[in-house]
């Protein structure tokens, strides 16, 4: 039996063509695809289950309500968190990352204090924490990456004082696939007292995240990018922290009691999710969910593990037999992630090259521009692989990047 074949039976969105060529979808850390389960959860909510959660004293908003909060459960085991109010739904990794720099910092950044952030890090992991040091006259310093792209945690003793109040981390780079040491990281901010977030929405994917052995303060991770819908997210918090930071967002769901002389704040988790939330998004993370841990078990775990150990030697050698290729970050503690260039190819004619041949993979700056001109240059090609791709699928990649560099050069 093919385990990476079942696994791909089970996502209808890779059996399609595109050109009348069969579809190789290759930009899994922007979105993934979505397995039977998750579509199936969708679409029965949107026809049926489709009434507002903890509102209402009738059957449908039961249903969606035990579905929306069955999800925030299948988080907290999922990630190992103490208790479900540590489970914070969102719309995504990056509105996780801003509730945190707004309603942290509110309260604890001050004129002259700073913030630091990793060199590798996505927009969405550097202009929330920007807006807030502005707004509070704060700095915001930088962990350096090296020339591989590899950021060591020991690099960050210099940069720690008593003015740092919170330290971004990027879990896996979006661009480089370097899975970084972040359980080092969050050991020695501790040991000064200072708070950790972790930007997870590409080591969700990639690791076995449990939040109480990383001791991180803050986890954040989008859904889209592990099977799950868009516009949905998670923010897992240490209860300390939530209880303390002031709500991000006020309206409905969200408060104990209204006056307009003053209004109390409903307990956690209700505090940090004011409106209505994306409960059919949110609800569609179990199945999401269940899918990622299950592939990732047994025998089938077993099977991803050997074909992405495959995939990573495969891609890493065969860019590096191509004239003028250059592959950015060299670490062998990775993800089937390649982000490069070729020698005189624009990376945007190697992507509509390739989609001719029904390859589909990202270019551009990939929302992390402090990167792209740490090594100068404005744009990059990135194949990005999920357990349901192929070794073959990779050799096609290869082959088509080679046809596509033949007719540019």
């Amino acid at each position: 039996m093919n385990a990476i074949q079942d696994i791909r039976d089970r996502v209808p969105a890779l059996a399609q063509t595109v050109y009348g060529k069969p579809l190789v979808y290759l930009d899994n850390a922007a979105t993934a695809q979505k397995p039977v389960e998750v579509i199936e959860l969708l679409n029965r909510m949107n026809s049926a289950t489709n009434a507002n959660v903890h509102r209402a004293m009738y059957r449908l908003s039961d249903e969606a309500t035990n579905l929306y909060e069955g999800a925030r459960e299948r988080v907290r085991e999922f990630i190992n968190a103490p208790a479900r109010e540590n489970v914070i739904f969102t719309s995504g990794a990056t509105a996780s990352i801003n509730l945190v720099a707004s309603s942290f910092c509110a309260k604890y950044l001050k004129e002259g204090d700073s913030v630091i952030v990793t060199e590798d890090s996505h927009h969405s992991n550097i202009v929330p924490w920007q807006l807030a040091c502005e707004k509070a006259g704060a700095s915001l310093k930088v962990l350096p990456i090296d020339e591989n792209g590899v950021w060591s945690a020991q690099d960050i003793i210099p940069l720690l004082d008593e003015r740092v109040k919170i330290v971004a981390a990027t879990h896996i780079s979006n661009v480089l696939g370097i899975i970084n040491p972040v359980k080092e990281l969050i050991e020695i901010a501790h040991r000064y007292g200072v708070p950790v977030l972790v930007d997870g929405a590409q080591g969700i994917v990639h690791t076995r995240v449990d939040v109480q052995e990383l001791d991180c303060d803050f986890y954040a991770f989008s859904a889209h990018k592990i099977y799950g819908e868009t516009g949905s997210g998670i923010l897992y918090g240490k209860e300390h922290w939530l209880e303390e930071m002031p709500p991000y967002m006020g309206g409905g769901d969200m408060v104990g009691t209204v006056t307009f002389a003053k209004t109390t704040y409903a307990p956690l988790p209700l505090k940090f999710e004011a409106g209505t939330p994306n409960f059919i998004g949110s609800a569609a993370l179990k199945p999401a969910l269940d899918f990622a841990w299950e592939i990732s078990q047994g025998e089938c775990g077993k099977a991803v593990k050997e074909s992405e150990s495959k995939i990573i030697a495969y891609m890493k050698g065969a860019l590096a037999e191509i004239d003028g290729a250059v592959l950015y970050g060299e670490s062998q503690n990775r993800i089937p992630l390649f982000s490069f260039n070729v020698e005189g190819c624009h990376p945007g004619d190697i992507a509509q090259i390739l989609d001719k041949m029904g390859i589909a993979v990202r270019t551009g700056m990939l929302c992390a521009e402090p990167l792209m001109a740490h090594f100068g240059v404005t744009s990059m090609v990135r194949a990005s692989f999920a357990p349901y791709n192929t070794l073959q699928e990779a050799e096609y990649f290869i082959s088509g990047l080679k046809r596509a560099v033949a007719m540019l050069r």
